[in-house]
């Protein structure tokens, strides 16, 4: 489920439970937490279910694979359509196959078709749902609250998760002794279908875009451009990766050290898992005191040595007090490791590509979970699991040596939102939506003296249009009048022109002023719109230029 968690200390501290105050956040988070409930007793059921009637370490450790492939897979898909379509839809969508998975899974409980793979199968389907959901939720949370209050709504996301982890996994090892594996997944649909109810009564207003909705391809182009533009996002996203590859052998491998380490059974199994959800609660809720005094960059470094000591110790123990203990301690690791780049990803994001950016961030990191329990588990099977643990307490290390090179920036305040105020420019020909490639020039006059100042703001400029769907973009200066200078851009089609420049921030603009006052020039720099037409086409070739006296691209 969501591992999205934490907040800027400045800006939530005070009102970290400020949201709450919004009915439809408050129906919409209160139904996710009754959902989680079920979603972590029917964890505990699956893994102890497949460690029951498998031998395989292997086997056990995919369970954690097949809960978070889904989202490698599926959500760059499902970040398009939280950006593109109704995010209640989506978020129905979601929550429906996960009831449909659920029940199909307790169906077979009762009558006792169960294997390995049809548990994973099943897994993978109620993930699958839950990656559906999940981007458009947390997409959907700028839409409800108040900007000043995102951040704290995403901390509301993992405390709330985590405090549910503190009962969730023993209840399900009570239901699961006192009363068998089928009333346990059966509660666990029918915890399902809170949210789905929820969803169905709640509405909630979404600014809606003037502009069509872009395809599917030029989407997923467009968010993949963004996240690749944006240093904060790639190094979240690269550590959160990491993180969740090295780490996940604690979840992963903890029904093996129950069984072969500790000799319990489902309800100790189940108590480990509510120490974890433990420390989670705890640093989430003492998060804002840490952020206060210590960096995210440092903070991500004591995640990793915590979330070590806690792999490396349950390797070495055999009391259940001592690896209740390290849960602990690695439940505190993982959810402040997860504020951290979950935050980080949401503040940097735009509200018009936030559904893309999450959905990427999920894809990678759920990717290297699945991963990590796939490596974990091949190396507990064909070493010991006292290696395969061992081997994640070394990478953890790894991961935190791993901010030389990724190192987590402090944000004190979230993305600026598009303006989308731009008035189209009027045309000599009848374009269409899809008229393209339109291709964009404008000419400055640069005297000698501003020309560093200049090359300094264009290559900000490059940057800032280059994120909201400038292709191509390059800078010439003219060999027989070397004050003049050309900056040219194009765009797949007409409408990308205008939803360029509908994502343009006040920040944006103030940037294109500061270019505009070294325009040496007695008029403002000009403009000039084309369409491109290839010669070898047998049309007549249009050519539509227009020639503005200020820029507006």
């Amino acid at each position: 489920m969501s591992r999205v968690a934490g907040s800027n200390e400045d800006l939530a501290a005070p009102t970290t439970f400020a949201p709450l105050g919004n009915p439809t956040f408050r129906s919409i988070w209160l139904a996710t937490q009754v959902s989680s409930l079920g979603w972590l007793m029917q964890t505990v059921a699956i893994s102890w279910l497949m460690a029951t009637i498998s031998t395989s370490d292997l086997m056990v450790a995919l369970v954690q694979a097949s809960s978070n492939l889904p989202a490698f897979i599926l959500s760059v898909f499902a970040g398009v359509l939280a950006d593109n379509y109704s995010r209640r839809r989506v978020m129905f969508a979601g929550r429906c196959l996960m009831v449909i998975a659920s029940a199909m899974l307790t169906a077979s409980v009762a009558l006792g078709f169960v294997s390995p793979w049809m548990i994973l199968g099943f897994s993978f389907l109620i993930a699958s749902g839950g990656a559906l959901n999940d981007p458009a939720w947390q997409a959907s949370v700028g839409d409800m609250v108040h900007r000043r209050d995102v951040p704290a709504a995403v901390t509301l996301l993992s405390v709330g998760f985590n405090t549910v982890r503190t009962v969730g996994p023993a209840l399900g090892g009570i239901v699961v002794a006192s009363f068998g594996l089928l009333a346990a997944f059966t509660v666990t649909t029918l915890t399902y279908l809170v949210p789905l109810g929820t969803i169905w009564r709640c509405k909630w207003k979404v600014r809606s875009s003037p502009l069509p909705r872009e395809s599917m391809k030029t989407a997923i182009y467009d968010g993949l451009r963004f996240t690749a533009m944006s240093s904060e996002i790639k190094a979240a996203i690269a550590r959160g990766t990491l993180f969740g590859l090295a780490s996940i052998a604690i979840l992963a491998l903890l029904p093996l050290v129950v069984r072969d380490h500790l000799g319990g059974g489902p309800l100790a199994y189940g108590t480990l898992m509510a120490g974890f959800g433990t420390g989670a609660v705890f640093a989430g809720l003492s998060n804002s005191t840490f952020r206060r005094s210590l960096s995210q960059e440092r903070l991500m470094k004591l995640s990793c040595v915590a979330c070590a000591a806690c792999s490396l110790s349950l390797a070495l123990t055999s009391s259940i007090a001592v690896a209740a203990i390290a849960l602990a301690l690695g439940g505190a690791g993982w959810v402040t490791a997860w504020s951290g780049v979950g935050v980080s990803v949401q503040l940097a994001s735009p509200r018009w590509v936030v559904g893309r950016t999450i959905s990427i961030y999920y894809a990678l990191i759920d990717g290297g979970i699945a991963a990590g329990s796939w490596v974990w588990g091949t190396v507990s099977q064909n070493y010991s699991l006292t290696r395969a643990l061992e081997g994640s307490a070394g990478a953890l290390l790894l991961v935190a040596a791993a901010g030389v090179l990724f190192p987590l920036r402090e944000r004190h305040d979230s993305e600026p939102d598009p303006l989308e105020e731009f008035d189209a420019p009027a045309v000599a020909l009848n374009l269409k939506p899809r008229s393209g490639p339109i291709v964009v020039k404008v000419e400055y006059l640069i005297a000698e003296r501003n020309l560093e100042a200049f090359l300094d703001l264009m290559r900000q400029r490059r940057h800032v249009h280059s994120r909201v769907g400038a292709r191509n973009w390059t800078l010439q200066r003219n060999l027989q009048k070397p004050m003049q200078w050309t900056e040219t851009f194009r765009t797949p089609t007409w409408t990308d022109y205008l939803r360029l420049n509908h994502r343009l921030t006040e920040v944006d603009k103030e940037l294109d002023e500061r270019v505009f006052q070294l325009h040496a020039g007695e008029e403002a720099p000009q403009m000039t719109l084309s369409i491109e037409r290839p010669t070898s086409s047998a049309r007549k070739p249009d050519q539509s230029i227009l020639h503005l006296p200020r820029h507006r691209a």
